[in-house]
């Protein structure tokens, strides 16, 4: 049994993955968890840009 082919999970390993999401959280929980992980990756996506932004020497921001 191949668990992950190229790095993504497949049917069955999903499944189990998802039921315990629902589980562990509860699915009330399951979308305001999957907002706040969004929110998550947008602020760091954003400090990211923030910090390569002044390493290139555009701290003005229009470099983009």
């Amino acid at each position: 049994m191949t668990a992950f082919i190229g790095g993504f999970p497949g049917g069955i390993e999903l499944i189990v993955v998802l039921g315990l999401a629902v589980l562990l959280f509860g699915a009330n929980k399951i979308p305001e968890l999957a907002r706040s992980v969004g929110q998550s990756m947008g602020e760091f996506r954003r400090g990211r840009e923030e910090i390569e932004d002044e390493l290139d020497g555009d701290t003005d921001g229009e470099g983009r």
